[in-house]
């Protein structure tokens, strides 16, 4: 298994993510330590960010937002986000979490 990401008892997986606000365009942009670094186009202000990487994580595992949550890091660049619904193959699959 990956360091970026871990299951739950509950069969929910754990996220850890560094986040990059304010980049040019979303998407992932490979392993940052044990974090997969996501750049979101979203400012970093009024919690912008925080509901954008939400929808965003939500639409590269093709879930539904409600089965995505911010778990800690509400104002830091490091985040875990817990996902609800989603398999480790399906986790392993994202583009540049392999790198």
């Amino acid at each position: 298994m990956s360091h970026w990401y871990r299951q739950d008892r509950d069969g929910a997986f754990c996220l850890s993510l560094h986040i990059q606000p304010g980049a040019r365009k979303s998407g992932v942009a490979g392993l940052h330590g044990d974090a997969l670094k996501i750049r979101l186009h979203a400012p970093p202000v009024d919690g912008k960010a925080n509901a954008a990487l939400l929808a965003y994580v939500a639409e590269l595992l093709d879930l539904p937002k409600a089965a995505v949550s911010l778990k800690s890091g509400q104002t830091s660049r490091q985040k875990v986000v817990r996902v609800e619904g989603v398999n480790e193959t399906r986790l392993a699959s994202l583009p540049a979490a392999s790198e």
